[in-house]
């Protein structure tokens, strides 16, 4: 199996604008991540996909791989598809490049998921991690995911699943990370599925992957990213260099 990362880098940021740009102990946060992805030695390959000549430049200057990215998108799965339609790969990792520390173990987990899958019945995979605290269940921007017996995803939502109508019988809460191993195929069949219900009503692109019937595997992780959404995020990473 031929695996590669993808780095999806938008230069706009609603939250913080041009955050991919900003120095990061002598190096851009960009950079680091693209940087911190090679030195996993998890991948054949990496590479940045992006909206923006700053970007793309910024990588190519540091003799690393990017391509630009043709169309506007309403989606991460969307770039990286259309990044991905004519390389020559089987597994493509989506690694989030607002987050300069990359952890390898969980990047290894759901890159086994597909050494192990030897039937070819697993589309996607990706990570969640049980949250206990009433109010990171309750927050709707904390992703819920609930699975079946084999740690498949049944539903994504925004709000808090399985409605706890009894208590105390076993049921855990698993929030979703958002880190993504997908088959090619399976991005490629992405691109070309229009967005249904289900994911316009709680904007997740995971879900137009359930509505059509895609299968994905979930794997249990302790991980929570580092990843740098405002500039006190910048600072406290400048602070871990």
């Amino acid at each position: 199996m031929k695996i590669i990362a993808v780095i999806p880098a938008r230069y706009a940021s609603t939250r913080f604008p041009a955050k991919l740009m900003q120095d990061l102990g002598g190096k851009t946060v960009i950079l680091r991540t693209y940087e911190a992805a090679i030195n996993t030695n998890l991948f054949d390959d990496v590479f940045v996909v992006t909206d923006s000549d700053l970007i793309f430049d910024e990588i190519v200057a540091h003799g690393g791989k990017a391509i630009r990215s043709i169309n506007e998108h309403e989606s991460g799965s969307d770039r990286i598809a259309e990044a991905v339609e004519n390389l020559d790969v089987d597994i493509v990792i989506n690694v989030q490049g607002d987050e300069p520390f990359i952890d390898a173990e969980p990047l290894a987990k759901v890159i086994e998921v597909f050494k192990n899958d030897l039937d070819k019945k697993v589309d996607l995979a990706s990570l969640m991690r049980e949250i206990t605290i009433e109010d990171e269940i309750n927050n709707p921007n904390n992703v819920k995911v609930v699975t079946d017996q084999n740690q498949f995803a049944l539903y994504f939502s925004r709000s808090v699943i399985p409605y706890p109508r009894e208590k105390n019988v076993g049921v855990r809460y698993m929030q979703h990370i958002g880190i993504y191993a997908f088959r090619k195929q399976a991005l490629l069949d992405f691109y070309s599925l229009p967005m249904m219900a289900l994911e316009a009503s709680e904007k997740l692109e995971q879900l137009r992957y359930l509505e059509f019937g895609k299968r994905i595997k979930m794997v249990e992780t302790t991980h929570v990213g580092i990843g740098i959404d405002t500039l006190e995020d910048l600072e406290k990473a400048r602070k871990m260099l």
